[in-house]
């Protein structure tokens, strides 16, 4: 039977609607702040940010191991992302637009592998049916 990994993470209220999360492993801190429109103050990722931030890396990762074990270079990759919130309440991330940025001297089979390499990305497939993700990709000349 195969069991899956686990990572701790750590969070705590560091008042007046900042939090502090700790990645056990490698006791890297990420904080964040509401946002202006939710009563805070926006001076660092918003949780749902964090949400969005993990798509586009996790693209971007997934792409870089494939990538890598191809021998290609993908070192000037990079994303935008676009998170759009819902208008109506209960508040939720309503849409997601991702730019994938490819490195310039790629090949159409590479781009290929590498649109199919970030389908095969986890968060991609955590992600709710009802949550719109569009991927727009770029190839830098």
């Amino acid at each position: 039977m195969i069991r899956g990994f686990m990572t701790l993470i750590q969070c705590f209220y560091a008042g007046n609607l900042h939090c502090r999360a700790k990645h056990l492993p490698s006791a890297s801190i990420i904080n964040t702040d509401a946002p202006p429109d939710h009563d805070g103050n926006g001076e660092g990722f918003a949780p749902t940010d964090l949400f969005a931030s993990s798509l586009g890396t996790c693209i971007l990762t997934v792409m870089g191991i494939h990538s890598r074990r191809k021998g290609w270079d993908l070192g000037r990759a990079h994303a935008l992302v676009r998170k759009t919130m819902s208008a109506e309440q209960p508040r939720k991330i309503e849409r997601l637009d991702v730019d994938v940025h490819l490195p310039p001297g790629l090949t159409a089979e590479q781009i290929v592998f590498l649109k199919q390499a970030a389908q095969d990305c986890p968060v991609m497939r955590s992600l709710s049916d009802d949550l719109v993700v569009h991927l727009k990709w770029i190839v830098e000349v």
